[in-house]
Protein backbone atom coordinates (compact mmCIF):
# COMPACT_ATOMS: atom_id res chain seq x y z
CA UNK A 1 0.00 0.00 0.00
CA UNK A 2 1.32 3.50 -1.09
CA UNK A 3 2.29 6.27 1.93
CA UNK A 4 3.15 3.80 4.66
CA UNK A 5 6.26 2.70 6.16
CA UNK A 6 7.62 -0.61 7.53
CA UNK A 7 4.76 -2.59 8.50
CA UNK A 8 3.94 -3.29 12.02
CA UNK A 9 3.82 -7.64 12.14
CA UNK A 10 0.48 -8.99 12.58
CA UNK A 11 -0.57 -10.42 16.17
CA UNK A 12 0.89 -13.17 16.64
CA UNK A 13 4.06 -13.03 15.67
CA UNK A 14 7.05 -13.04 17.68
CA UNK A 15 10.49 -11.28 17.26
CA UNK A 16 13.10 -13.75 17.85
CA UNK A 17 15.32 -12.73 21.33
CA UNK A 18 15.70 -10.19 23.68
CA UNK A 19 17.80 -8.03 21.69
CA UNK A 20 14.88 -7.74 18.69
CA UNK A 21 12.24 -7.15 21.05
CA UNK A 22 14.02 -4.55 22.49
CA UNK A 23 15.27 -2.89 18.82
CA UNK A 24 11.31 -3.41 17.41
CA UNK A 25 10.04 -1.47 20.84
CA UNK A 26 12.56 1.90 20.11
CA UNK A 27 11.57 2.06 16.35
CA UNK A 28 7.78 1.60 17.60
CA UNK A 29 8.17 4.26 20.36
CA UNK A 30 9.78 6.85 17.84
CA UNK A 31 7.21 6.05 14.96
CA UNK A 32 5.35 9.58 14.83
CA UNK A 33 1.44 9.11 15.61
CA UNK A 34 1.15 9.96 11.57
CA UNK A 35 3.12 7.01 10.41
CA UNK A 36 1.98 4.41 13.07
CA UNK A 37 -1.93 5.45 12.08
CA UNK A 38 -0.79 4.24 8.61
CA UNK A 39 0.99 1.00 9.32
CA UNK A 40 -2.19 0.17 11.45
CA UNK A 41 -4.49 0.47 8.90
CA UNK A 42 -2.32 -1.29 6.41
CA UNK A 43 -1.52 -4.02 8.49
CA UNK A 44 -5.11 -4.29 9.25
CA UNK A 45 -6.13 -4.45 5.63
CA UNK A 46 -3.60 -6.49 4.46
CA UNK A 47 -5.07 -9.43 6.94
CA UNK A 48 -8.38 -8.46 5.82
CA UNK A 49 -7.33 -9.39 1.99
CA UNK A 50 -5.76 -12.51 2.92
CA UNK A 51 -8.43 -13.38 5.69
CA UNK A 52 -11.18 -12.81 2.68
CA UNK A 53 -9.85 -14.94 0.34
CA UNK A 54 -9.02 -17.53 2.87
CA UNK A 55 -12.67 -18.15 3.87
CA UNK A 56 -13.66 -17.90 0.61
CA UNK A 57 -11.64 -20.96 -0.53
CA UNK A 58 -13.55 -22.57 2.35
CA UNK A 59 -16.85 -21.29 1.36
CA UNK A 60 -17.41 -19.56 4.58
CA UNK A 61 -21.17 -18.17 4.47
CA UNK A 62 -20.66 -13.97 4.11
CA UNK A 63 -22.62 -13.32 7.62
CA UNK A 64 -19.66 -15.48 9.24
CA UNK A 65 -16.65 -14.18 7.29
CA UNK A 66 -17.99 -10.63 8.17
CA UNK A 67 -17.90 -11.20 11.78
CA UNK A 68 -14.93 -12.80 11.25
CA UNK A 69 -12.75 -9.98 9.64
CA UNK A 70 -14.56 -7.31 12.61
CA UNK A 71 -12.92 -9.30 15.54
CA UNK A 72 -10.17 -10.38 13.40
CA UNK A 73 -8.63 -6.75 12.76
CA UNK A 74 -9.89 -5.60 15.96
CA UNK A 75 -7.52 -7.74 17.73
CA UNK A 76 -4.90 -6.84 15.29
CA UNK A 77 -4.86 -3.36 16.22
CA UNK A 78 -5.41 -3.22 19.59
CA UNK A 79 -2.24 -5.81 19.89
CA UNK A 80 -0.38 -3.19 17.86
CA UNK A 81 -1.64 -0.43 20.08
CA UNK A 82 -0.70 -2.62 23.08
CA UNK A 83 2.51 -2.55 22.15
CA UNK A 84 3.22 0.78 20.28
CA UNK A 85 1.19 2.86 22.63
CA UNK A 86 0.62 0.90 25.91
CA UNK A 87 -0.30 4.06 28.03
CA UNK A 88 -3.37 5.61 25.56
CA UNK A 89 -7.22 4.73 25.26
CA UNK A 90 -8.90 3.03 22.53
CA UNK A 91 -12.42 3.90 21.74
CA UNK A 92 -13.68 1.09 19.01
CA UNK A 93 -16.49 -0.25 17.04
CA UNK A 94 -15.93 -3.45 17.99
CA UNK A 95 -15.18 -3.07 22.02
CA UNK A 96 -17.61 -2.18 24.76
CA UNK A 97 -17.12 1.42 25.73
CA UNK A 98 -14.94 2.21 28.69
CA UNK A 99 -16.02 6.01 30.28
CA UNK A 100 -12.59 5.93 31.40
CA UNK A 101 -11.39 7.57 28.29
CA UNK A 102 -13.01 10.65 28.54
CA UNK A 103 -10.41 11.61 30.82
CA UNK A 104 -7.38 10.21 28.81
CA UNK A 105 -5.12 12.55 27.04
CA UNK A 106 -4.88 10.28 23.70
CA UNK A 107 -7.79 7.99 22.27
CA UNK A 108 -7.34 5.94 19.14
CA UNK A 109 -10.47 5.72 17.57
CA UNK A 110 -10.95 2.75 15.54
CA UNK A 111 -13.13 1.34 12.79
CA UNK A 112 -11.45 -2.04 11.95
CA UNK A 113 -13.48 -3.01 9.03
CA UNK A 114 -15.61 -0.59 7.51
CA UNK A 115 -18.66 -1.39 5.19
CA UNK A 116 -18.94 -5.46 6.84
CA UNK A 117 -21.20 -6.23 3.99
CA UNK A 118 -18.67 -4.98 1.25
CA UNK A 119 -16.26 -6.66 2.54
CA UNK A 120 -18.58 -9.91 3.26
CA UNK A 121 -20.04 -9.46 -0.34
CA UNK A 122 -16.72 -9.23 -2.23
CA UNK A 123 -16.72 -5.63 -3.04
CA UNK A 124 -13.80 -3.15 -2.98
CA UNK A 125 -15.60 -0.19 -1.12
CA UNK A 126 -14.42 -1.21 2.58
CA UNK A 127 -11.89 0.44 4.55
CA UNK A 128 -9.98 0.32 8.04
CA UNK A 129 -9.98 3.59 10.45
CA UNK A 130 -7.60 4.52 12.58
CA UNK A 131 -7.39 8.11 14.18
CA UNK A 132 -5.83 9.48 17.15
CA UNK A 133 -7.78 12.46 19.24
CA UNK A 134 -5.26 14.29 21.98
CA UNK A 135 -6.88 16.51 24.89
CA UNK A 136 -6.31 20.45 24.36
CA UNK A 137 -7.15 23.63 25.50
CA UNK A 138 -9.74 23.63 22.89
CA UNK A 139 -11.21 20.65 24.38
CA UNK A 140 -8.91 18.20 22.05
CA UNK A 141 -9.10 17.69 18.57
CA UNK A 142 -8.16 14.88 15.82
CA UNK A 143 -4.08 14.88 15.60
CA UNK A 144 -3.38 11.74 12.91
CA UNK A 145 -5.40 9.50 10.89
CA UNK A 146 -5.41 7.11 8.12
CA UNK A 147 -8.12 5.34 6.53
CA UNK A 148 -6.64 2.07 4.28
CA UNK A 149 -8.72 0.66 1.14
CA UNK A 150 -7.49 -2.50 0.91
CA UNK A 151 -8.75 -4.03 -1.74
CA UNK A 152 -7.32 -1.11 -3.62
CA UNK A 153 -3.65 -1.76 -2.16
CA UNK A 154 -4.36 2.27 -0.93
CA UNK A 155 -3.78 4.43 2.36
CA UNK A 156 -4.67 8.15 2.39
CA UNK A 157 -2.83 9.49 5.60
CA UNK A 158 -2.49 12.60 7.45
CA UNK A 159 0.56 13.16 5.44
CA UNK A 160 -1.45 12.28 2.14
CA UNK A 161 -1.02 14.04 -1.53
CA UNK A 162 -3.19 16.84 -1.90
CA UNK A 163 -6.56 17.09 -3.26
CA UNK A 164 -6.57 17.30 -7.08
CA UNK A 165 -7.87 20.48 -8.93
CA UNK A 166 -11.42 20.94 -9.72
CA UNK A 167 -12.75 21.21 -13.41
CA UNK A 168 -15.87 22.50 -13.47
CA UNK A 169 -18.39 19.84 -13.70
CA UNK A 170 -21.67 18.76 -11.77
CA UNK A 171 -21.25 18.78 -7.70
CA UNK A 172 -20.72 15.25 -7.33
CA UNK A 173 -22.11 14.28 -3.84
CA UNK A 174 -20.79 10.36 -2.43
CA UNK A 175 -23.72 9.05 -0.41
CA UNK A 176 -24.53 5.16 0.80
CA UNK A 177 -25.52 3.05 -1.68
CA UNK A 178 -27.88 1.28 0.30
CA UNK A 179 -29.77 4.21 2.87
CA UNK A 180 -29.04 7.38 1.28
CA UNK A 181 -30.63 10.54 3.24
CA UNK A 182 -33.60 11.66 2.65
CA UNK A 183 -33.25 14.92 1.22
CA UNK A 184 -30.19 13.61 -0.92
CA UNK A 185 -31.86 14.03 -4.16
CA UNK A 186 -33.73 17.51 -3.42
CA UNK A 187 -30.14 18.78 -2.52
CA UNK A 188 -28.40 17.20 -5.70
CA UNK A 189 -30.72 19.11 -7.74
CA UNK A 190 -30.59 22.40 -5.16
CA UNK A 191 -26.97 22.48 -6.44
CA UNK A 192 -27.01 21.51 -10.25
CA UNK A 193 -25.44 18.20 -8.47
CA UNK A 194 -25.27 14.61 -9.47
CA UNK A 195 -25.00 11.90 -6.44
CA UNK A 196 -22.95 8.86 -6.63
CA UNK A 197 -23.59 6.21 -4.67
CA UNK A 198 -21.09 4.37 -2.74
CA UNK A 199 -20.09 1.89 -0.31
CA UNK A 200 -18.92 2.04 3.33
CA UNK A 201 -18.20 5.55 5.35
CA UNK A 202 -14.06 5.95 4.98
CA UNK A 203 -14.45 4.59 0.71
CA UNK A 204 -16.55 7.63 0.20
CA UNK A 205 -14.75 9.94 1.87
CA UNK A 206 -11.75 8.73 0.51
CA UNK A 207 -13.27 9.39 -2.80
CA UNK A 208 -13.63 13.26 -1.96
CA UNK A 209 -9.76 13.06 -1.21
CA UNK A 210 -8.55 11.82 -3.65
CA UNK A 211 -10.82 13.92 -6.23
CA UNK A 212 -13.41 11.17 -7.72
CA UNK A 213 -16.04 13.16 -5.94
CA UNK A 214 -16.86 16.70 -4.61
CA UNK A 215 -18.52 16.04 -1.39
CA UNK A 216 -19.94 13.52 1.11
CA UNK A 217 -23.72 14.08 2.91
CA UNK A 218 -24.76 11.82 5.73
CA UNK A 219 -27.64 11.74 7.67
CA UNK A 220 -29.54 8.92 9.68
CA UNK A 221 -27.27 7.38 12.14
CA UNK A 222 -22.98 7.24 12.49
CA UNK A 223 -20.85 6.96 15.40
CA UNK A 224 -17.45 8.41 16.14
CA UNK A 225 -15.46 5.29 14.62
CA UNK A 226 -17.10 5.63 11.28
CA UNK A 227 -16.10 9.66 10.57
CA UNK A 228 -12.92 10.23 12.74
CA UNK A 229 -10.37 8.78 10.41
CA UNK A 230 -11.78 10.37 7.46
CA UNK A 231 -12.19 13.44 9.29
CA UNK A 232 -8.33 13.78 10.41
CA UNK A 233 -7.13 12.69 7.06
CA UNK A 234 -9.81 14.98 5.31
CA UNK A 235 -9.14 18.32 7.35
CA UNK A 236 -5.46 18.20 7.46
CA UNK A 237 -5.93 18.28 3.38
CA UNK A 238 -8.04 21.50 3.76
CA UNK A 239 -10.81 19.75 3.16
CA UNK A 240 -14.06 20.82 4.56
CA UNK A 241 -15.62 18.95 7.45
CA UNK A 242 -19.02 19.32 9.32
CA UNK A 243 -21.91 18.47 11.21
CA UNK A 244 -24.79 18.83 8.03
CA UNK A 245 -25.88 22.11 10.43
CA UNK A 246 -22.10 23.60 9.71
CA UNK A 247 -21.50 23.00 13.35
CA UNK A 248 -18.12 21.39 14.48
CA UNK A 249 -17.69 17.47 14.86
CA UNK A 250 -16.37 16.70 17.57
CA UNK A 251 -14.69 13.54 19.05
CA UNK A 252 -14.18 11.80 22.41
CA UNK A 253 -18.05 12.22 23.53
CA UNK A 254 -19.46 10.58 26.82
CA UNK A 255 -22.07 9.55 23.93
CA UNK A 256 -20.07 8.31 20.33
CA UNK A 257 -23.26 8.67 18.15
CA UNK A 258 -22.58 11.03 15.92
CA UNK A 259 -25.47 11.17 13.27
CA UNK A 260 -24.62 13.46 10.05
CA UNK A 261 -21.53 14.43 8.40
CA UNK A 262 -21.18 17.04 5.49
CA UNK A 263 -17.18 16.62 3.89
CA UNK A 264 -16.56 18.48 1.19
CA UNK A 265 -14.20 20.56 -1.15
CA UNK A 266 -14.05 24.06 0.68
CA UNK A 267 -14.65 26.12 -1.87
CA UNK A 268 -18.24 23.93 -1.90
CA UNK A 269 -18.91 24.15 1.60
CA UNK A 270 -20.90 27.49 1.73
CA UNK A 271 -23.57 27.02 -1.23
CA UNK A 272 -24.04 22.73 0.01
CA UNK A 273 -24.48 24.39 3.63
CA UNK A 274 -27.11 26.70 2.26
CA UNK A 275 -28.72 24.31 0.26
CA UNK A 276 -29.23 22.31 3.47
CA UNK A 277 -30.26 24.92 5.56
CA UNK A 278 -33.13 25.98 2.90
CA UNK A 279 -34.26 21.99 2.50
CA UNK A 280 -35.02 22.60 6.43
CA UNK A 281 -32.74 19.16 7.16
CA UNK A 282 -32.65 18.28 10.41
CA UNK A 283 -29.69 17.53 12.14
CA UNK A 284 -30.81 14.22 14.21
CA UNK A 285 -30.97 16.15 17.57
CA UNK A 286 -27.65 16.39 19.05
CA UNK A 287 -25.66 19.78 20.14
Amino acid sequence: MDQVSEPIPAQGDVAQGDAAQSDAAQRDAAQSDSALAADLAAGAGRLLVELRASERRKGTERKRLGTLGDRRSHEYLLAALGRCRPGDAVLSEESVDNPSRRAARRVWILDPLDGTREYSEGRPDWAVHVALWEAGPDGGSLTAGAVALPAEDVVLATAARPVPPRFGHPVRIAVSRTRAPSFAGALAREVGGELVPLGSAGYKAAAVVRGEVDAYVHAGGQYEWDSAAPVAVATRLGLHASRIDGSPVTYNRADPYLPDLLLCRPELAGTLLTALRQLRVETGGLP
